[in-house]
């Protein structure tokens, strides 16, 4: 998931970088009304559901980086990043994953190839995350992810 990702779930659903909650739900529930599999023909079921899949996929991940979101977490996340140190990380496709001490895992999105290299090379990838990454791009808890599934 790179920030291209980001974009084309928000013109999927045509929202903009600033929609609350409460409008990313509208627009949500209006859309699957139009293209839920339950009311297309059975020619084009299968393609309903296809776009139903993406367009969940979307809203989910929207919401989970939405500032309103982010803002309820604040405290609690600026408390991890703050004293607990890293456990583990790694780089994929833009995506940094870390996964701290206490268990606490964060994506963070748009992070750049040399950022990273910089953060694996650094003498203490802990600091050099706190006073680069953790308030500098767009991330989400993987954490909770995983507890809601």
């Amino acid at each position: 998931m790179n920030t291209k990702k980001i974009i084309e779930y928000r013109a999927l659903l045509g929202v903009t970088k600033t929609a609350t909650l409460k409008e990313l739900k509208t627009i949500y529930r209006n859309c699957m009304k139009d293209i839920h599999p339950d009311v297309s023909d059975d020619a084009e079921r299968l393609a309903a559901e296809e776009k139903s899949k993406e367009t969940i996929a979307a809203y989910h991940f929207l919401v989970s980086i939405a500032p309103e979101t982010l803002e309820k977490d604040k405290a609690e996340y600026t408390r991890i990043t703050a004293t607990t140190n890293l456990a583990d990380f790694y780089y994929e496709k833009g995506v940094l994953y870390v996964t701290f001490l206490d268990g606490s895992s964060f994506e963070y999105f748009g992070v750049l190839r040399p950022i990273y290299i910089k953060m694996v090379n650094a003498e203490s990838p802990s600091r050099f995350a706190r006073r680069h990454i953790y308030n500098d791009y767009i991330y989400r808890s993987a954490s909770k992810l995983v507890a809601a599934e």
